[in-house]
């Protein structure tokens, strides 16, 4: 078996004497694992920083064995992001979330599509944290999960939409849902638009959203909590004041 895509790195942990094992979302074959010969060493070692995007050509014998891959620098890689704490936490969140949830060898193009949009914006301070809420339902949507955001699921109402069920992921409208606000999460703008603006608490409402499906549907199927990854990223916007 050998195939060439189109692949970020997601992770990588050293094996043996001087490779590693690399965990990437790939274009076209979703989340795929190998073994990367010299992965310790000065050339190979920078493109295994998550976030990285490289060609990568995957060998194996048999489709069932874990294989290796050969990786080359193919575009955006984090190192500008080095002296930015902040964003750099956000992408080892998306890194962290995608490689706990998204199934092995299984095409996701929506969620490679996520990342992607997420490592452009995370050149701009102002916008990326809420991108990382739109990569963070992109996941939830390309695995099935997807927030239905297109009408009030009590009314059929497609204005004012202002809260999200808990249970369903569907939106509730101002007016249906004002009895039972305390029991709903909340929805911001943003994520009805592309043009909606953030006001003050968007983004946290956004995280505790997303945050609450990937718990939820996800993580929890699997008996894993929240990344720390993830919940570190929240203390580190909650710090800085950006939520």
């Amino acid at each position: 078996m050998e195939f060439e895509d189109e692949a970020f790195l997601l992770s990588a942990r050293s094996h043996g004497e001087n490779g590693a094992i690399a965990e990437l979302l790939t274009l076209s074959h979703g989340r795929y694992a190998a073994f990367i010969a010299g992965g310790g060493s000065r050339r190979i070692r920078p493109l295994l920083q998550p976030g990285t995007r490289v060609r990568a050509r995957f060998r194996a014998r048999t489709s069932e064995q874990l294989g290796s891959a050969t990786l080359e620098p193919a575009g955006s890689d984090p190192s500008d992001l080095f002296d930015d704490p902040l964003a750099l936490a956000g992408l080892a969140s998306a890194a962290t979330v995608a490689a706990g949830v998204l199934p092995e060898r299984e095409p996701q193009p929506g969620a490679f599509a996520a990342f992607e949009a997420l490592g452009g914006a995370l050149r701009h301070d102002d916008i990326w944290p809420a991108v990382y809420v739109r990569f963070e339902a992109g996941i939830l949507q390309a695995l099935g999960f997807g927030l239905d955001l297109s009408r009030c699921a009590a009314t059929g109402a497609v204005d004012d939409l202002v809260w999200v069920s808990p249970r369903t992921g569907r939106a509730v409208s101002r007016a249906a849902g004002a009895p039972y606000r305390d029991r709903l999460l909340r929805l911001p703008p943003f994520l009805l638009s592309a043009q909606g603006g953030l006001s003050p608490g968007d983004i946290g409402d956004g995280l505790a959203l997303t945050g609450h499906f990937l718990d939820r549907c996800l993580f929890s199927a699997l008996n894993r909590p929240l990344p720390a990854a993830r919940v570190w990223l929240v203390d580190k916007l909650t710090e800085a004041g950006r939520l």
